[in-house]
């Protein structure tokens, strides 16, 4: 029997909320390499593709099988062909292809149909839905090579599979297409779901890959995952790699990335199979476990408008409760929301700061500077001091001060010195709390 800690387990739930809110309705096309599969991570992926099921999340899966086909044809006595990282696809592999594929399929609509007692599949119904979905092309002769049964997608029938997973089914897609003519071609899942997902206009196109995501220093294979990565930055590295032909080539997965943000999908990750519950951790976490490429930014530092009222709320209530902060009503909150500015993260709150006027003293008080404990230690409480400073600087303060009790030394370390609270304007001190006995520090500008 395992254990549940409340103190570890409701704060963590609460965090997850959010995304749950936010993502509930949403659709993702998901791609699951064929190495993932042999190399044993099938059933926990799709035991976490249910959780995301039962929240809501229009899902579409698209398998790879490339190790599977390799194997195949070894098993045939037949070499395994590539160009530009493309199966070159004979008769043979082809009929290999067409095993490879019915053997997976098998085994995905069985792992979804698990529901024994302890397990996160207990009481789920996945329902999975799979066909004709795909319509393809031949790649035809490139270099002069002739790719035969290789293909590409034509066209993604976006109306039926939007009807499945309308009435709440999982849609399957192999990365098989026919032609008019009933010729069938091998695809990749690259391909497949890139096209899927532009059909669908989808909200995320996730990856599950060999790679752990793209790293900071491509010159250093031990450097940092760049966790969020804009299109624009990601288009430039893009054209300084090498075309890729191998799935660990950086440009393989990040090449579908981008042409997918380019088309209209709001964002799209590569995610490391190799990490249990990448999938969960990426969705459900600030910075997640891969790379994500954006249109833009999702990050942003702005004024706060009414809509951010609950999220304020949100934010500010655990240090409210623990005294950190002087308790502010939502009605007060509504009435100056114009004094705060917050950060945004992928539509969430996770910070925020007030400039409240004193131009009686040609000075202001910055208050409820707040960041929220996923993000601390990022240099989110840094960028919002410095907004707050650019406000008051714009509205002519010659200064800025703050009430603290417990974080005076992060305030002094950035400027700040300690005054009298007899120092505060009028206004102020009329309103200081003499028994809360806060430091009273002052910023000149």
């Amino acid at each position: 029997m395992s254990l549940v800690f409340p103190h570890t387990f409701v704060p963590w739930f609460r965090a997850v909320a959010p995304y749950i809110h936010a993502y509930r309705g949403k659709t993702f096309v998901v791609a699951l390499a064929g190495e993932a599969i042999a190399a044993g991570k099938l059933n926990t992926f799709v035991q976490d593709l249910a959780i995301l099921h039962a929240m809501g999340i229009k899902l579409v899966l698209v398998h790879g099988f490339r190790p599977q086909v390799t194997e195949q044809l070894a098993a045939k006595g037949h070499v395994s062909r590539y160009h530009r990282g493309i199966r070159i696809t004979d008769p043979v592999a082809l009929d290999a292809a067409q095993e490879a594929a019915g053997q997976l399929r098998f085994e995905i609509e069985a792992a979804f149909s698990q529901g024994l007692p302890n397990t996160p599949m207990a009481n789920a119904t996945v329902r999975v839905v799979s066909g004709n979905f795909l319509t393809a092309r031949p790649v035809g002769i490139v270099d002069g090579i002739d790719f035969i049964h290789s293909g590409l997608v034509r066209r993604v029938d976006s109306l039926a599979i939007r009807r499945a997973i309308d009435i709440g089914a999982l849609v399957l897609l192999s990365p098989f297409g026919f032609s008019p003519t009933g010729e069938a071609f091998n695809l990749t899942m690259e391909d497949v779901a890139t096209a899927t997902a532009i059909a669908l206009q989808a909200d995320k196109l996730v990856f599950m890959t060999e790679m752990p995501g793209i790293r900071e220093d491509q010159a250093d294979a031990e450097s940092s995952i760049d966790t969020e990565l804009a299109l624009v930055d990601a288009k430039r590295l893009l054209a300084a790699l090498p075309p890729p032909t191998l799935p660990t080539d950086t440009a393989f997965y990040l090449q579908h990335c981008v042409k997918a943000c380019e088309a209209g999908v709001e964002r799209s990750h590569i995610l490391p199979y190799a990490t249990d519950g990448a999938l969960l951790l990426e969705v459900f976490t600030h910075d997640g476990v891969g790379t994500m490429v954006v249109d833009e930014k999702l990050e942003s530092l702005r004024e706060a408008t009414s809509d951010d009222v609950g999220g304020i709320l949100q934010l500010i209530e655990p240090f409210e409760r623990d005294g950190t902060l002087v308790r502010r009503e939502r009605t007060e909150i509504e009435r100056d929301i114009s004094y705060y500015s917050v950060v945004e993260h992928d539509g969430i709150i996770f910070g925020c700061a007030a400039l409240y006027p004193y131009p009686e003293a040609k000075t202001a008080e910055m208050a409820a500077l707040t960041v929220s404990p996923l993000s601390q230690g990022q240099g989110d409480g840094e960028r919002l001091l410095k907004r707050i400073e650019q406000r008051a600087r714009a509205g002519g303060f010659d200064s800025i001060f703050v009430l603290t009790t417990r974080t005076m030394h992060w305030f002094i370390k950035r400027g700040f010195t300690p005054v009298d609270p007899e120092w505060l304007p009028e206004a102020r001190k009329r309103k200081y709390n003499w028994d809360r006995r806060s430091q009273v520090l002052v910023k000149k500008l």
